[in-house]
């Protein structure tokens, strides 16, 4: 199991968030990640908030070990092939550490702010297909490429069209339940939903890694998760940054390990 947290860039500060990317990087975890929006969607709407991509270029040219990435970026952001540069060019300064994960976007509060359409759910979804593609398309035509691997993330938990898309698209696969009644009995039925779309596809269901996102009251349920067939964990952490909670994480993956 690795250990991965994501660090929520609203109702804190620059200083903050830069300490706490430092010392998760130095505790040893796998991931750290942050999200795309630009209004806080939890707590004081007019409370502090910063930009992804942004927080993700220092974030690369200041951690040193663990995998770095969005959870995950908005397609309706950005234009695919800008979207596509951009994560190039933090892979580029991360040394090879980004995983771009990708998502179709939900909350409506900030398209309307910024201007950016939010059209029902069939059409974000045929957007967010066509940005995929995209993204793809002009990653293999840039000059220099990524420095690593740069897998591609997907989120969500849509059954038809987003495993679908994850079962075509993606190296890696990354869910959350904050509110399912029975989380991992949820994540476990999700899990071989996703193997059927592979088998139907025609890709080997061990190419999708599959990965978690829980808050700090889930941290019991890593173990089952875990037995459920989660491969990465993804503690989701907001300020102020209490990473004891991380370190829990890790040591629960210590005593597991034989």
């Amino acid at each position: 199991m690795r250990i991965g947290v994501q660090l929520h860039p609203q109702h804190t500060g620059i200083q903050e968030l830069r300490a706490a990317w430092r010392q998760a990087d130095a505790l040893g975890v796998d991931s750290l990640w942050t999200w795309d929006h630009f209004l806080p969607h939890t707590g004081d709407p007019g409370g502090t908030h910063y930009e992804c991509w942004s927080l993700l270029s220092a974030m690369a040219v200041e951690t040193r070990n663990a995998t770095i990435g969005p959870l995950v970026t908005c397609t309706a952001f950005r234009n695919p092939h800008l979207l596509a540069d951009m994560a190039r060019t933090v892979d580029q300064l991360s040394g090879g550490r980004l995983v771009l994960g990708l998502g179709a976007g939900w909350f409506e509060a900030e398209h309307t702010e910024y201007g950016i359409p939010f059209p029902g759910p069939a059409g974000r979804m045929d957007a967010f297909a066509a940005s995929i593609a995209a993204v793809k398309e002009r990653l293999a035509k840039l000059n220099p490429g990524p420095a690593g691997p740069l897998p591609l993330l997907i989120g969500g938990a849509g059954r038809r069209r987003t495993l679908e898309l994850v079962a075509r698209e993606a190296d890696w696969w990354n869910w959350y339940g904050w509110a399912a009644t029975d989380p991992v009995a949820e994540f476990r039925e999700l899990n071989r939903a996703l193997d059927e779309w592979c088998e139907r596809v025609g890709r080997d269901p061990g190419q999708v890694a599959r990965t978690v996102m829980v808050n700090p009251d889930q941290l019991p349920l890593a173990e089952g998760f875990a037995e459920a067939g989660a491969v990465h964990l993804v503690l989701s952490l907001p300020a102020p940054y209490d990473l004891g909670a991380v370190e829990k994480l890790l040591a629960m993956r210590a005593a597991l390990t034989p």
